[in-house]
């Protein structure tokens, strides 16, 4: 597969108002080990039943990539148990296999020069850092944010590390915030029935080309696997049940996630008696409308209930 976008741990430092995910967020006591017990336990079984080669075709074989991030993968409770050992695992699975591009995303501001030497000796191809953003507490400020880009990236490349920074700004990565967890409560997606997240990297297009350019899948702590970054309400299957490619083959030629793979997210339903002006339409809430909102709807309202799905 090209891409492989895996959240090892929920554990995160922040509560930001901009996140998609109400689970990243600090955890403490009994809570914390239960968090850090769940990643350390399946990341394990999670990477065995990822694909035996992860390479891709365009036209000739390339390396894929999987990138490892959080909540905040650097944080010590993980770093070492989870990404290290993580990391350690997908060297030795896919050393005889066409190898693969590891990158590690964290926010930045954990970044230290002793952490860094020991992502390069670890193989890390990449590390970006993904905080620089007025969203992040301390960084409201472009002189904030440009200090902590330099400083990150400095430490990084002195290491002999590649690196690359960017952060949740309108001309960078998901520029009007997907409609999502706190980013949705806290009114701050801009989003538009214009903006197709489905139809673009990491946001479910080209999920089920598991050997073409273009694929990716997300995968969280607990081995859900879902078609995007932003996560449909529902998983498409889970890793620590199943390989990887058993679950994408059973999701292709089905309707449902056709159309997410294609980018067109108001078809999903057309099959379960949704037609696209239904789908549109449960793609409003009150004065805020996206695409995202309707493929929750239909998850709520169809996927969730197996007899209406039986029914079909």
């Amino acid at each position: 597969m090209e891409s492989i976008y895996y959240v090892m741990t929920w554990l995160c430092h922040r509560t930001c108002v901009h996140c998609y995910e109400d689970r990243f967020r600090p955890y403490y006591g009994e809570e914390l080990k239960a968090v850090v017990s769940e990643s350390v336990s399946n990341m394990p079984r999670i990477i065995d039943h990822l694909p035996e080669r992860m390479t891709y075709f365009d036209p000739e074989e390339r390396q894929g990539k999987i990138i490892l991030a959080g909540g905040e993968i650097l944080l010590e409770a993980v770093r070492e148990p989870v990404l290290y050992a993580g990391i350690e695992r997908l060297r030795a699975k896919y050393r005889d296999q066409g190898g693969l591009r590891i990158i590690v995303q964290t926010t930045g501001d954990l970044v230290t020069p002793k952490i860094a030497s020991e992502l390069k000796q670890l193989g890390v191809d990449n590390v970006s850092v993904s905080g620089i953003d007025a969203f992040h507490a301390g960084l409201e400020t472009v002189e904030a944010q440009q200090a902590l880009e330099r400083k990150a990236t400095g430490i990084l490349r002195d290491a002999g590390l590649e690196c690359n920074s960017f952060g949740a700004q309108p001309e960078q990565w998901i520029g009007k915030l997907w409609p999502r967890g706190r980013a949705f409560a806290n009114h701050l997606s801009t989003a538009t029935m214009a903006d197709n997240f489905c139809n673009q990297w990491s946001g479910g297009l080209n999920f089920l080309e598991s050997r073409k350019a273009g694929g990716e899948v997300s995968i969280d702590p607990q081995g859900n696997v879902y078609p995007c970054c932003i996560k449909t309400k529902l998983p498409v299957g889970n890793l620590l049940k199943q390989t990887l490619e058993e679950i994408l083959a059973s999701k292709r030629s089905n309707p449902i996630y056709e159309a997410i793979s294609k980018g067109q997210p108001q078809l999903m339903g057309l099959s379960h008696g949704w037609s696209e002006e239904k789908f549109l339409e449960k793609s409003r809430v009150g004065d805020y409308a996206n695409l995202c909102i309707g493929c929750d709807a239909f998850h709520d309202e169809v996927l969730a209930k197996p007899e209406l799905v039986q029914l079909s």
